[in-house]
């Protein structure tokens, strides 16, 4: 039993000794060579692949080791797809982010770090040392890395593709909820407006052509969008002004639109249609056009029923006056040289009262200012009592009737004959020969009226004064008047604004230049001027027989082949050479007709003209001009007020 122990124990040392040192040595061989042989791969895979470099990212040829980064994909617009410190990709869009793994991370079977750059011994001597292998192991270690490295490579490339569609398709689904936003922004502030109309029109092209009519479904179905479209369009000019479900009904009609073209392939039978269309909508417009300015001149023409209350009222309250209150102060200015003399012709109580009222309210001096209004017998009674129920501060006021020109007759004057004549009445009243004149401004019947023309006759209205100033009763003063008695006329008789900005205010636009008379004596290119703000020289009126040669004029147009009716015509014809042409700050005109007039000459004019038919009196006139004329009526005057008289 003794001896068994020192037995048991050399038996053990014998068995276990040899199996402990060959583990022991095994081991340590195949750590070695498993380290190298995984070194080598790296190596012969970094060396490998040196002339083109992996493409899971890129690198910095630079000396220091940087993170990868990495341009996922790239557009026109600011935003920038980059890879981050921390290895993921950033979508940015607005306030949107999509975060995308990066590829050099989704490499299976690749533990982090392996992949490094791994530059040539030569030009990093000092960086990284290659373990030196014997042949047999190198060329082992080749073979696998060579096997090795094509697997890889694919794996990048399946996990770049796979990253690239993963952002896109997310990029795609988030700018889809976003596509109208973006798309629809229109160039313009009406496109969407004029989308709906191109619509529409095409659907009623739709709704004319016989394969579609056929189809019963297909016409209630496009009935139906069709007044969709319109409801939702409305009165609006601007895609601001649309309803909120537009773009709805929009598409709606052009699914059916689609429906259609299906069925109707043909172009030409769409371009019949269309060419029908245009010829409809021509004759319309044409028609349109004559019954608008037919309305225009009715509106022009008729008298609002306030202003036919005023002069009844007026008249009223005139008679009931005792004789010595129907009489004007100062009455022994009227034949004044040395004051400031305006002639004013006009049947228009309220106009009246605004030339006279804006006159002495811009006059530095308005008791030096005398006014001579003439009307005629109807609305005599009226004018003198607005005028003596409501005085311009201390200026002296005349109203006389035209019927007291007792001189003034038809067989003085060869146009109050031909004013009276058969002829001329039937053009002005009778319908038929209204229907058929293209002339149609020319039939107001103000150009029947006498007043109209008392213009050419003011030497004889004046015997004893030597200068005046005429002033249409559509005008408004904003300046003192008084530099116009200053001015030289240089022998002129007439001293007016020049009208030549345009071409129809030429004497050809007046005057009818293929009768000899009137192309032998007048130049068709000359510039016209205006009527409504003249100063006239009554001395060298006289001496030149001015009114003498404006009746020879007359007699001449008697069957109106010089020129149509009106004063302007026959005033250029009167006046050729013998105007001034006075600074175009004094008369600006336009207001009547014109809503585009400069708003700084408006507002540097000594005087205002709404000449043209859209008078300040009238609820036709061109609204922003407006209180130019109603800041100079006292609507909360009496007689105002009982004929409903309001701005």
């Amino acid at each position: 039993m003794v001896n068994r122990k020192p037995v048991l124990l050399l038996l053990c040392l014998t068995v276990l000794a040899p199996i402990v040192l060959y583990t022991e040595r095994l081991a340590t061989f195949s750590n070695s060579i498993w380290k190298n042989d995984f070194e080598e791969e790296v190596s012969n895979l970094n060396v490998r692949n040196e002339a083109s470099r992996l493409n899971a990212v890129h690198q910095e040829p630079s000396d220091e080791l940087e993170e990868p980064i990495g341009i996922f994909f790239s557009d026109n617009s600011s935003n920038s797809d980059q890879i981050s410190a921390s290895g993921l990709v950033e979508t940015n869009i607005g306030e949107h982010k999509t975060r995308v793994l990066s590829a050099a991370e989704e490499v299976i079977g690749v533990k982090e770090g392996v992949i490094k750059p791994v530059t040539d011994k030569e030009n990093h001597p000092d960086d990284i040392r290659k373990p030196q292998l014997e042949d047999g192991k190198r060329e082992d270690a080749a073979k696998k890395t060579n096997n090795t490295t094509p697997i890889l490579e694919e794996q990048i490339k399946k996990n770049d593709r796979t990253n690239k569609m993963a952002a896109k398709t997310d990029l795609q689904n988030h700018q889809t909820a976003i596509t109208y936003k973006h798309n629809s922004k229109p160039t313009s502030s009406d496109a969407i407006v004029r989308q709906l109309k191109d619509q529409l029109i095409q659907a009623r092209v739709y709704q004319g052509l016989a394969s579609i009519r056929s189809n019963p479904h297909l016409i209630r179905e496009l009935r139906v969008r069709i007044r969709e479209v319109q409801r939702a369009l409305g009165e609006a000019t601007k895609d601001s002004e649309l309803s909120k479900n537009a773009y709805e009904k929009s598409r709606a009609l052009e699914q059916v639109l689609v429906k259609g073209r299906q069925i109707q392939d043909d172009c030409s039978a769409i371009v019949k249609k269309l060419r029908a269309m245009l010829q409809s909508t021509e004759e319309q417009l044409r028609a349109h056009r004559k019954q608008a300015m037919f309305l225009n001149q009715l509106a022009a023409k008729a008298l609002p029923k306030g202003l036919h209350c005023l002069p009844l009222r007026l008249s009223i309250e005139y008679y009931s006056l005792n004789a010595s209150q129907q009489s004007f102060p100062n009455q022994e200015n009227l034949e004044n040289s040395h004051l400031y003399h305006y002639a004013l012709f006009s049947d228009n109580i309220l106009a009246a009262a605004v030339v006279v009222n804006s006159t002495v309210f811009n006059a530095k001096k308005s008791g030096d200012h005398v006014f001579h209004i003439v009307t005629d017998r109807l609305n005599y009674a009226a004018m003198k009592m607005w005028f003596l129920a409501n005085p311009p501060k201390n200026a002296t006021i005349q109203v006389q009737s035209v019927e007291e020109f007792t001189w003034l007759n038809a067989s003085y004057s060869p146009v109050l004959k031909q004013l009276h004549s058969q002829k001329m009445i039937d053009y002005y009243f009778k319908t038929q020969r209204g229907n058929s004149d293209p002339n149609l401004k020319y039939r107001n019947p103000k150009y029947l009226s006498i007043l109209n023309h008392l213009r050419f006759y003011l030497p004889e209205i004046f015997p004893k004064l030597e200068k005046v100033v005429f002033l249409d009763d559509d005008i408004v003063v904003q300046k003192d008047l008084t530099g116009l008695w200053a001015i030289d006329l240089k022998g002129k008789v007439n001293g007016a604004v020049e009208t030549c900005g345009e071409s129809f205010h030429r004497f050809d636009r007046y005057l009818n230049f293929s009768n000899p008379m009137i192309t032998k004596n007048f130049d068709p290119r000359a510039c016209g001027w205006a009527y409504g703000m003249n100063v006239f020289d009554l001395a060298e009126w006289r001496k030149q027989n001015i009114t003498e040669i404006y009746h020879f004029w007359q007699r001449m147009n008697q069957d109106r082949s010089l020129w149509k009716l009106g004063t302007l015509p026959p005033g250029l014809i009167t006046f050729w050479k013998r105007t001034f042409i006075l600074d175009r700050f004094w008369h600006v005109l336009g207001l009547g007709y014109n809503p585009n007039v400069n708003q700084r000459e408006i507002e540097r004019a000594a005087v205002i003209h709404f000449n043209g038919n859209l008078k300040p009196w009238l609820e036709i006139v061109i609204t922003k001009y407006r209180n130019y004329w109603s800041k100079y009526v006292n609507y909360d005057q009496v007689y105002l007020r009982e004929c409903n008289i309001s701005p």
